[in-house]
């Protein structure tokens, strides 16, 4: 019963995938906005520093996007290929429950960070995004596999760790979209695919 009521079609793979992707856009982010890694992206010398900000939030925020963009891709791949190969159905009620649960929370999050963004708040995005993620995996992992609640921790964490020391997003975007990805990625794949 368990079985048919979780959704069984998740890949570590992806999650390896989706952290390499999310550290190629932090990467990106520093070197297009001339960055050094202690330096903090909302302060430019020669800007003033509102400027700075709305130039680089605005940049920040599509490059989140497109980094939103590849890795729900990859994970929707990776899902359907992982389903096929085990003979599960890739779109059942446990799959529309795990969705309509992990939805939520990420859909409020990005409306709170429009706001954010709105108002000129660009330094707390990142950990709004990495807490609002968080409780988006946290709310779902009733839906699928135990380890995803987990992850879902960690992340609201390492969010919190960044409202603590703010405007260091990007790094702490690397950390919990990048590492705890890549290494749950790799030890979902070894405990549940190999």
């Amino acid at each position: 019963m368990e079985r048919s009521s979780r959704f069984q079609a998740l890949s570590g793979i992806a999650g390896v995938v989706v952290g390499f992707i999310a550290i190629a856009g932090t990467v990106i982010a520093y070197a297009a906005l001339g960055l050094s890694y202690d330096q903090v992206p909302y302060e430019v010398p020669g800007q003033d520093q509102y400027s700075a900000m709305q130039m680089n939030g605005t940049f920040l925020l599509f490059d989140a996007l497109v980094v939103l963009i590849l890795s729900a891709a990859t994970g929707i791949f990776f899902a359907v290929r992982n389903a096929k190969k085990k003979g599960l159905p890739v779109w059942d009620n446990a799959a529309k429950r795990l969705l309509i649960n992990f939805a939520i929370p990420l859909a409020a999050g990005g409306a709170f960070c429009a706001i954010l963004f709105y108002h000129g708040h660009f330094a707390l995005m990142a950990p709004a995004t990495l807490i609002f993620y968080g409780m988006a995996l946290l709310n779902g992992s009733k839906y699928s596999i135990d380890d995803i609640r987990y992850l879902g921790i960690i992340e609201i964490v390492i969010g919190l760790l960044a409202a603590v020391f703010i405007g260091h997003g990007l790094i702490f975007w690397a950390l919990g979209f990048g590492l705890v990805h890549i290494i749950y990625g790799i030890r979902f794949y070894i405990k549940y695919e190999k």
